[in-house]
């Protein structure tokens, strides 16, 4: 839990950085390829490669490839077309995401928890109920992608790395996750990204910096780590904890002037979706019958 805790602290700046010195600004691609390198950078003398076997070894290459490459790419091209405290609010849809894997893992038609879903989606559309467009639908659907990469490494993780646990220092592995996600970030910015809208200020590279030493390197490490220690249930209060705790420092520090009302009437009912989609999955765990099975 302490690791977790750690990381939303650091995390909460995070989003505000990006919103304020980045997006619209640096290129998102370069943005992400500097981000992952430096982290990389961080954990690579760290790496032992004998230490995880083959299966493993390109298992945990595959999660960072999703948890973080994927993930930022589509994170950074949200913030192009949202503001910071809609990109965090949209965030809360990941215990969701988690719910609605493990229901096609185990091959259930979860009909209540895909209700929850869309009143979610609701709510997202409150906040900007006067100013809904293609471009606001777009970003909203680039943070959900987001929200899945991220819920699929996490629950991916915590299997992967059972069995192992305590045989080696996690320390000495988790350079192949940044390894995985660079097979994506490289690509991504020889593809699409534009040479020409690189950082001009210290400023900005300082930023980059920080968010590739710091957020993306020890960030995703503790974190990790910390999914792995806790149940299922904690782990998905700990991610919605980011949102609060991003609003706070958004909204204080840079976003004064957003409409907070509208803001709150979203979240509201966001929140309304996360509370029935928790209290279905508790039940469901006690009821297995309260899910319909397909095949």
């Amino acid at each position: 839990m302490g690791y977790l805790l750690g990381v939303t602290l650091l995390w909460s700046f995070s989003f505000s950085l990006i919103g304020v010195y980045l997006a619209g600004q640096v290129d998102s691609y370069f943005a992400v390829l500097t981000r992952i390198s430096l982290a990389c950078l961080v954990f690579l003398p760290w790496l032992r490669p004998r230490l995880l076997d083959r299966r493993r070894t390109l298992g945990l290459m595959g999660i960072g490839a999703i948890q973080l490459g994927l993930m930022y790419v589509c994170y950074y091209q949200s913030f192009v077309l949202l503001s910071v405290p809609e990109i965090l609010l949209f965030t809360i849809f990941t215990p969701i995401y988690i719910a609605l894997l493990d229901n096609l893992i185990c091959r259930r038609l979860d009909v209540f928890q895909l209700a929850m879903a869309v009143l979610a989606v609701l709510g997202a559309a409150l906040i900007r109920y006067q100013g809904v467009s293609e471009a606001f639908w777009t970003g909203f659907l680039m943070v959900q992608g987001a929200n899945l990469c991220f819920a699929i490494g996490q629950v991916g993780y915590r299997h992967l790395m059972r069995g192992v646990e305590g045989s080696f220092p996690a320390l000495n592995v988790f350079g192949w996750f940044y390894i995985g996600a660079l097979l994506v970030a490289v690509p991504a910015w020889w593809l699409l990204g534009d040479a020409s809208n690189l950082p001009t200020t210290s400023v900005q590279w300082g930023v980059l910096a920080w968010l590739g030493m710091a957020a993306s390197g020890a960030g995703y490490f503790l974190w990790n780590q910390g999914a792995r220690r806790v149940d299922a249930a904690t782990l998905a209060v700990m991610n919605n904890l980011l949102i609060p705790a991003g609003l706070l420092v958004n909204l204080l520090i840079w976003n004064r002037e957003a409409d907070l009302s509208r803001i709150a009437l979203g979240g509201a009912v966001m929140l309304l979706a996360l509370l029935g989609s928790e209290w279905w999955r508790r039940r469901s765990a006690l009821s297995p019958s309260a899910s319909a099975e397909f095949s």
